[in-house]
């Protein structure tokens, strides 16, 4: 159908009445953007406003992609179908209407469902899948978006995010059904078992095996103060269970941002990665002088943190510096206690920074580079499974997502929480800081800064014009950035890589849009248009013996690239 005959459908249905409010209100522009094309899945899921329309989130979109969803299922047979689908959700609006409506299409097919009966993060129903040993999962959420999104992420039955083949075929039955306001539910719910305790007991029996060094967390637990903001989501309930747990008891919740609220009321956008949504958890640590600030997004799958630096003030660390402190305490304490395997590995995305690459190296733990996509490291953690040939010992993306242990196989912040916690009280016994190491591993290894940029293309020109980008890119093949040599271009698209004098080699990982750039003093540079929202991402990674000479190039890099893309 084209836009106009999708819209005519739409004024003609029978619609709950804010959408009907809205379709009324809306200009003919905003018409055409909300059902010019089908809200499309990305890297995480299909994730995008709220409202009437084909390329909105609303309960007929939800409906629709889910009977895709069980029309796939049927097809794998009466075992997927006892198998079933566990599903969970986030506080944003609508979000517990939707995993309703979802569990009522698959129990209409028949399908088992383990449907939680208020929300929970995405972490745990990640461990759900796995432990129901399920076929399937759904998560209601749009993760760190602005408050007018939610969204609707597909997992496997290893827990990680649906791999692209199966996604495909539900994509294929979505395409089949043109009639989103004739979908069966099952409002007796004869299928739907609701789940709570057994899964919540389960999840944290797990995140106790995350602690490292149990005497020393004994010993020094009651020493660490620091405060912790849920961002107004799911983290809070299960994140104090497990800080608990672990002998943790000396934090402060941010109470304005405890509340569950989908409106976000306290911050622009609820992202730990944004130094608005950690300004009120900083106020709260300036107070009591607390020694850092937790932060977890709605659905607790990122984790960010500020930490008190020597003059009161507090420094705001970045997914790949949370990263890299992790990953020195984890080896060194394995090492330590002489548990570090000899075929120790951690798995990193491809616009992740190299600093947490070099401190594995020293300690002979090897690292994997994969595609942006946590579900590309639950491959791999399944793959050293299957083979034997590594252990998984780590796994990060630059934004804020970490995995300690692979009983989850999506990013976890919850994990990460307790984890953070461990590193805090292992300085307190050396009386140290966050930031004196920090300061240590710079020293040890360089000084490495990263910055992501996103470029906004909103409406219907905006996949274009991206694309558009990409393409002259690709054609410029740069040789030089900023006056250094560029050693290596990679081309994901291609599955190439090219050194400085033409010579092809092909790249290990799927293949995606992206292009990689390698500079002679180990910067790097990267282009890559999101899967999930209308912007293009600018990753940019510098190493250099000066904190001065990091940024120095960093910000040089950064703006020769923003002049290539803007013109």
């Amino acid at each position: 159908m084209s836009s106009q005959e999708l819209i005519q459908q739409w004024q003609q249905a029978d619609l709950p009445a804010d959408l009907a409010k809205e379709m009324s209100q809306a200009t003919p522009a905003e018409l055409e953007d909300a059902f010019y094309q089908n809200l499309s899945f990305g890297t995480a899921g299909m994730r995008g406003q709220m409202g009437p329309g084909t390329n909105r989130m609303n309960i007929f979109t939800v409906c629709q992609v889910t009977e895709a969803l069980a029309n796939y299922i049927d097809q794998q047979g009466e075992t997927a179908k006892k198998r079933g689908v566990v599903i969970s959700f986030d506080s944003r609006h609508h979000s517990q209407e939707f995993a309703e409506n979802a569990a009522e299409v698959l129990s209409a097919h028949g399908i088992q469902v383990f449907l939680f009966t208020s929300l929970r993060p995405t972490p745990e129903l990640s461990f759900s899948v796995r432990y129901k040993k399920a076929f399937a999962g759904i998560m209601i959420t749009a993760s760190h978006n602005p408050k007018q999104d939610n969204g609707y992420k597909v997992y496997g039955e290893d827990g990680g995010q649906m791999i692209p083949s199966a996604v495909q075929a539900v994509l294929d039955e979505r395409a089949k059904i043109t009639d989103p306001f004739h979908i069966q539910l099952d409002k007796t719910r004869r299928h739907v078992t609701m789940v709570d305790d057994e899964l919540d007991n389960a999840y944290l029996a797990e995140v106790k095996t995350v602690t490292v060094d149990h005497d020393l967390v004994a010993k020094e637990s009651k020493q660490v103060k620091f405060v912790y903001s849920p961002l107004h989501g799911t983290g809070q309930y299960i994140g104090e269970k497990a800080l608990k747990q672990a002998g943790f008891t000396n934090y402060t919740i941010v109470k304005e941002q405890a509340v569950l609220d989908g409106d976000f009321p306290t911050v622009k956008k609820p992202n730990p990665e944004d130094p608005g949504a950690m300004a009120l958890g900083i106020e709260y640590a300036k107070r009591e002088g607390a020694d850092m600030v937790v932060a977890t997004d709605p659905d607790a799958d990122r984790m960010g943190a500020a930490v008190r630096l020597s003059d009161g003030s507090y420094k705001l660390l970045t997914g790949n510096q949370i990263a890299a402190l992790m990953v020195h305490y984890l080896l060194s304490a394995k090492k330590r206690t002489k548990t570090l395997p000899e075929n120790g590995a951690i798995v990193t995305s491809i616009v992740s920074s190299t600093f947490a690459q070099q401190i594995a190296k020293s300690y002979g733990v090897a690292t994997f580079d994969v595609l942006t996509g946590f579900k590309y490291i639950a491959a791999m953690i399944d793959r050293f499974e299957a083979t034997g040939d590594y252990q998984f010992l780590f796994g990060f993306e630059e934004s804020y997502g970490y995995l300690i242990k692979p009983f989850a196989h999506d990013k976890d912040a919850i994990q990460a929480l307790v984890l953070f916690a461990e590193l805090a009280a292992y300085y307190k016994s050396i009386g140290q800081t966050f930031a004196d190491g920090l300061d240590e591993l710079f020293e040890k290894y360089g000084y490495f800064e990263e910055k992501t940029t996103s470029f906004e293309f909103p409406g219907m020109n905006g996949h274009q014009e991206m694309a558009d980008i990409m393409t002259k890119m690709r054609k410029e093949r740069l040789t030089t950035i900023v006056g250094q040599p560029v050693i290596a271009v990679q081309d994901f698209q291609q599955g190439l890589e090219f050194d400085r004098n033409g010579e092809e080699k092909p790249l290990s990982q799927p293949q995606a849009n992206v292009l990689k750039y390698w500079l002679a003093d180990g910067s790097w540079v990267a282009l890559r248009p999101s899967g999930t929202e209308p912007k293009l991402k600018l990753y940019v990674g510098v190493v250099s013996d000066s904190a001065e000479a990091a940024d120095h190039q960093l910000k040089q890099i950064q703006a020769e690239f923003d002049q290539a893309i803007k013109n």
